[in-house]
């Protein structure tokens, strides 16, 4: 099965590259190098080029005899999306739309997608299942939301079979060290936290402490970058073996507040972290914190880094040998 995957020299999608090629499966990535890496992709077969390209798409999935596509390509900042939402509705929605294009024209029926627990918005209940409502509340969950939308509708009309699979705080490190998160700026918490470790930083800033949570800031579901590569194979696995499309959660179920988490890095770096509380951030729920159930019983997902303080300790691993 040869599989074409968007943005696979970033940083989730270089872990599924890694852990699917792994397993004996063949594929192509397609990334702009806009956030990805070249050093990411480790020999795999790499065409630079934006995901909006309806040319390019033609000419990668006939070349290739590509089967099936996993579509991480993406701008995936709240923050940003706040400021600057046009960026993320054409980056997220049209270039989406585009690659949805090229599939039924090169008639490639199966597609796994990146979504995200931002089309949720703030929780009416928690933990959050894929029955939640779901009323976003940034330009970045919304231009998720109608990616799922604009699949759902061609599902009904071209015959294309989906899993959007709904992720949580992606988090970790390849535990070997091949590979692992380097953004700029980089945006996630523990990286962040991280840096202020090594010294990169002065201080991490907390954004709120006024949150409806134990602890006044920001609870998260936090869930190692293994883990999600697996849930992806076995999802397109289960696609080209005719299952219907369908949306699934991707989490530990468990949430850490911010606060928990440095906790957890002080811990595991050895190292004194200084911290600075601001104010909220536009767009940021309280609390986020996953039910996987479904995933577990209909994809037969078993995630293993399931321990906050295994995730760091990869992170840490990659921050102390980081290769790019």
């Amino acid at each position: 099965m040869m599989i074409l995957v968007t943005g696979g020299a970033g940083y989730i999608g270089s872990h599924y590259v890694l852990y699917d090629r792994s397993r004996g499966n063949d594929v192509v990535i397609l990334d702009n190098l806009v956030y990805g890496h070249k050093e990411a992709v480790l020999g795999a077969s790499l065409v630079v080029g934006d995901v909006g390209d309806k040319a390019l798409l033609d000419m990668v999935i006939k070349d290739y005899r590509v089967d099936a596509v996993v579509h991480f390509a993406a701008f995936a900042s709240v923050g940003e999306s706040v400021a600057h939402p046009e960026r993320y509705f054409h980056n997220n929605v049209v270039s989406t739309l585009t690659l949805l294009d090229a599939m039924r024209d090169n008639g490639v029926n199966n597609l796994v997608f990146s979504s995200s627990c931002a089309t949720y918005g703030n929780p009416q209940y928690v933990p959050m299942d894929e029955n939640h409502p779901q009323k976003p509340v940034n330009p970045y969950g919304e231009s998720k939301l109608f990616c799922e939308h604009m699949m759902s509708a061609y599902s009904k009309a071209h015959g294309l079979r989906f899993a959007a699979l709904r992720y949580f705080n992606a988090s970790g490190a390849d535990p070997d060290g091949h590979i692992g998160e380097s953004h700029d700026p980089e945006t996630h918490i523990i990286p962040n936290i991280l840096h202020a470790a090594l010294g990169k930083r002065e201080k991490v800033t907390v954004f709120g402490t006024d949150y409806d949570t134990p602890d006044g800031t920001c609870i998260r579901d936090y869930i190692h970058i293994l883990d999600l590569a697996q849930a992806h194979s076995l999802a397109i696995t289960r696609l080209v073996d005719g299952a219907p499309s369908d949306f699934y959660n991707l989490g530990t179920e468990q949430g850490y507040s911010v606060n928990e988490v440095i906790d957890v890095c002080r811990e595991v770096t050895g190292k004194t972290i200084e911290v600075e509380y601001g104010d909220r951030r536009p767009g940021d729920p309280p609390k986020l914190v996953a039910s996987a159930t479904k995933a577990k019983t209909e994809l037969g997902w078993n995630p293993i880094y399931t321990d906050l303080k295994n995730i760091v300790s990869t992170a840490w691993n990659w921050e102390l040998n980081r290769k790019y």
